[in-house]
């Protein structure tokens, strides 16, 4: 039988043992914290990968039942937000405030604080089109900083595009499990159809992503704008017809269509 003392040592070993697996899985854990990152990533610059740990967080909430803007359009003048106020071109009484802040506790402070003003106490605010989601890079982008902060702000800002559709969407998980060079090809059909009416100068796009932060589980939220609705419905029309849409999109919309009737002074 073993003695009291080899059984002491041999307890010893064991638990010796186990602190080294400890220490091990520690040091892993450690070394995973350590490499993860979680920064927007650009396109190199020097030799370099651009990063960036700021993003422009966009909401859009939609109301029914103003009869009058003027109250809103002054209530939205009191606050330093970069902001936008649509006229709902399906509801006759409809509008949207479109806000936009790199601080998301904006949108549990101040803007709740605006949304509580005397002009918004009439509305109902319409839960089903509300939109919310963050800028992101693809780690393709020249500048980094403009992509994430200021190219949103103009293009939502420019009085010579107030026409906008905003929408959400979500891709069926298929489209994830696709090797990397096939999801690489299917979303350049469909973002070349994009970038064609860009340089044209029909419509330019806010994309957003918003994972986690929708209500019905969607992915990305859309905001196309443009000088007249025309070019809006005729470039989801052609997208439609693209891989990605007729195949690995699982659903699309609300949408939101709108022209702009205020928007706040563009400061970048």
């Amino acid at each position: 039988m073993m003695s009291a003392l080899a059984r002491c040592a041999a307890q010893d070993d064991i638990l010796e043992l186990f602190k080294e697996e400890v220490n091990m899985h520690s040091q892993q854990d450690n070394a995973v914290k350590e490499a993860l990152d979680i920064r927007e990533k650009g396109a190199p610059k020097n030799g370099v990968t651009q990063t960036l740990d700021r993003r422009l967080f966009i909401q859009l909430q939609v109301f029914r039942g103003a009869k009058s803007t003027a109250s809103i359009i002054q209530a939205l003048k009191g606050y330093a937000l970069p902001s936008v106020l649509y006229q709902d071109a399906v509801d006759p009484t409809g509008i949207g405030v479109l806000m936009m802040s790199e601080n998301p506790d904006t949108f549990v402070t101040t803007a709740r604080d605006l949304f509580l003003q005397p002009a918004f106490s009439s509305l109902v605010r319409d839960s089903e089109m509300t939109m919310f989601g963050r800028t992101y890079s693809l780690g393709r982008e020249e500048n980094l900083e403009e992509w994430l902060l200021y190219k949103p702000l103009k293009r939502a800002l420019n009085p010579q595009w107030p026409w906008a559709i905003w929408y959400p969407l979500r891709r069926k998980s298929e489209f994830e499990l696709l090797p990397a060079a096939d999801r690489g090809r299917v979303l350049m059909e469909h973002a070349r159809i994009g970038i064609e009416y860009g340089n044209h100068d029909l419509v330019h796009d806010i994309r957003l992503s918003c994972y986690g932060m929708d209500k019905r589980d969607n992915e990305f939220v859309l905001g196309l704008v443009s000088r007249d609705l025309h070019p809006l419905s005729r470039v989801i029309q052609d997208m439609r017809k693209t891989e990605q849409t007729a195949k690995y999109i699982e659903s699309l919309g609300p949408f939101f269509v709108a022209k702009a009737i205020w928007q706040s002074p563009l400061q970048v």
